[in-house]
């Protein structure tokens, strides 16, 4: 009975999905969004006023934390539902030659990628030391001693919730993008985009991921270590340093796919 309604239909439910997935990403992106560029600079004007601070982590944080982790893992599975319920989604999806999907396709690989790194990030670093941070704030509340580990544990959240930051930028304009301007099926603008050679493709694809997982690491500690006095880190230290540099990388993305993408 579902079947007969137009959106559980097999052309409808990608759609839905689809709608959903946009939903929840609104969601996770603007949490991140607010985490980076209001809540950590606002507790960081908080001072020595340490129990307000604390109550704010307690009450406001853990709250805005639970619908960041769900919402991102709400639009990890709702972009996999995409690609289950749409037909032949994966059929030619890397082929070449005239209306071949290469350019689009490898453009919405390395969003994926991306964007299920920064799911990663999420659940594998940020919540995992956050609920350091949360445990020790809800202690020292109670009346207890700090605990030491909670310190190093923000430092952990802090650098990798910048990460997403800078990884944001360009996985939006990958997915976003990929459909408008890198189709060659006439629907976008950019049917110049229809390349013809596996190996440019793979050449895209390996320089944008290499970048990408330097970075990765660095913000993870194994380049320098996660020290304020690595200087490497600065571009994390500063929402305007993660904004810049997710804006640089996305100019990197989008000057290779002119270079390696064109037919």
């Amino acid at each position: 009975m579902l079947a007969n309604i137009a959106i559980f239909s097999r052309d409808g439910l990608p759609v839905l999905f689809r709608s959903l997935h946009i939903i929840s990403g609104i969601t996770w992106i603007g949490l991140l969004y607010y985490f980076n560029l209001v809540q950590v600079p606002a507790f960081a004007a908080f001072g020595d006023e340490g129990r307000a601070r604390n109550v704010a982590i307690d009450k406001l944080a853990r709250k805005a934390l639970w619908w960041f982790r769900w919402a991102a893992v709400s639009t990890f599975v709702m972009g996999i539902f995409i690609t289950g319920s749409t037909k032949d989604y994966w059929k030619g999806f890397f082929s070449l030659g005239t209306n071949g999907k290469a350019a689009e396709s490898s453009v919405i690989l390395v969003g994926m990628i991306l964007g299920t790194t920064m799911m990663l990030n999420v659940w594998g670093v940020i919540w995992r030391n956050q609920k350091v941070v949360l445990a020790n704030a809800a202690n020292l509340l109670a009346g207890g001693e700090a605990d030491p580990k909670a310190a190093g544990a923000g430092r952990s959240a802090f650098l990798a919730s910048r990460m997403n930051v800078i990884f944001s930028i360009p996985m939006l304009w990958c997915m976003v993008g990929a459909s408008h301007l890198y189709p060659t099926d006439g629907s976008g603008v950019g049917t110049h985009f229809d390349v013809n050679s596996g190996g440019k493709v793979a050449t895209f694809i390996i320089i944008v991921l290499a970048v990408s997982l330097v970075l990765e690491l660095l913000a993870l500690g194994f380049i320098g270590g996660k020290a304020a006095t690595n200087k490497l880190l600065a571009i994390y230290e500063k929402p305007k340093n993660a904004l810049i540099t997710g804006t640089v990388f996305f100019i990197v993305v989008y000057v290779l796919s002119e270079i390696l993408l064109r037919k």
